[in-house]
């Protein structure tokens, strides 16, 4: 299994900027995808990333060696490249027919479905803390969702088709993030993603319509560069701090991007009127996303959190 380096501050630092990336990310996305469709954006955006990535690995000599990846190497690759695959298309369907803050906020429950298969593949448990965490999370969706929770649970609109779609993205994201942190165990992350990104692209190639990128304005054109720009920074940024931080602490510091959305989507919508609109959300509904965010972030650190309030018990009773 990967161990973490112990660089917290740094590992820290990379998901922040993770959570910056990936909260703005859709409001560039909801402009590109007026004019071209979910798998050919993707195709772009993996493609662009991995070309980037060979071509630097390729100038620095540290091209990944299929040698050192070992007998289950292979299962490993398939698992992370069908999972980032089936994310990046599902969730591109979604935003189709939500709003950014929407989708990311439901795009929430990646991590949460992480944390659920860390309990099967490494025999982690899941602590009372967490289980507390998890209530506040559907607490906080409930709340979010209040004003549509009837078309939610009575009918298949495109709304309710949207949550489904990017519900299920946050579901096979999770095959792409364990995938990756074993890859991190015999690849940097720089290596790892380069055969993903590409892997990816290849995948994707007989479904895409290159061509419709003509049809883009410059504004939309330099806003697919930005996206793709984004899919490599923010990605890294990722997998380097899996590499030197708890995968634990990193989902709980994700857990801030739908903020990060709904905060600039509120900027765009006042510097950009004519581009981006504001979320149509209650008052009642920005709280529920502040208590999925409080949750997700509980159930991420639950077990930390309850270790420490033993030992910090323990010690005072040795004191006395």
């Amino acid at each position: 299994m990967h161990i973490s380096s112990g660089r917290w501050v740094y590992g820290l630092f990379l998901a922040l900027l993770t959570a910056l990336l990936w909260g703005i990310l859709p409001i560039k996305l909801k402009q590109v995808l007026q004019v071209m469709d979910p798998v050919t954006v993707t195709w772009f955006r993996l493609l662009v990333s991995g070309g980037l990535l060979f071509i630097y690995l390729t100038a620095t000599r540290r091209l990944p060696s299929r040698k050192v990846l070992g007998p289950r190497g292979g299962w490993l690759v398939a698992m992370a490249v069908l999972g980032l695959v089936g994310n990046y298309v599902l969730y591109l369907m979604g935003l189709n027919r939500l709003s950014p803050g929407t989708a990311q906020l439901v795009v929430q429950m990646g991590p949460i479905m992480l944390l659920v298969a860390s309990l099967f593949v490494f025999k982690e448990r899941f602590s009372v803390g967490q289980g507390i965490g998890l209530l506040v999370l559907l607490i906080g969706f409930a709340l979010f969702f209040n004003q549509r929770l009837g078309e939610l649970l009575t009918s298949l609109s495109d709304y309710t088709a949207g949550v489904l779609m990017v519900l299920l993205a946050s579901t096979v994201w999770t095959f792409y993030a364990l995938g990756q942190k074993q890859l991190l165990t015999v690849w940097n992350s720089l290596q790892v993603m380069m055969v993903i990104y590409l892997f990816c692209a290849l995948l994707l190639t007989p479904w895409v319509h290159p061509l419709e990128a003509l049809q883009l304005s410059p504004l939309q054109g330099w806003l697919l560069l930005a996206c793709c720009l984004n899919t490599l920074i923010a990605y890294g940024a990722f997998a380097e701090a899996l590499a030197h931080w708890e995968a634990s602490r990193v989902s709980a510091t994700l857990a801030i991007t739908p903020l990060v959305t709904f905060a600039a989507v509120a900027l765009a919508a006042w510097w950009w009127p004519d581009y981006v609109h504001a979320e149509q959300i209650n008052l009642l509904g920005y709280g529920g996303a502040v208590l999925v965010v409080l949750g997700s972030a509980l159930v991420a650190l639950g077990p930390s959190l309850i270790a420490g309030l033993r030992a910090r018990r323990g010690r005072l009773a040795v004191g006395r």
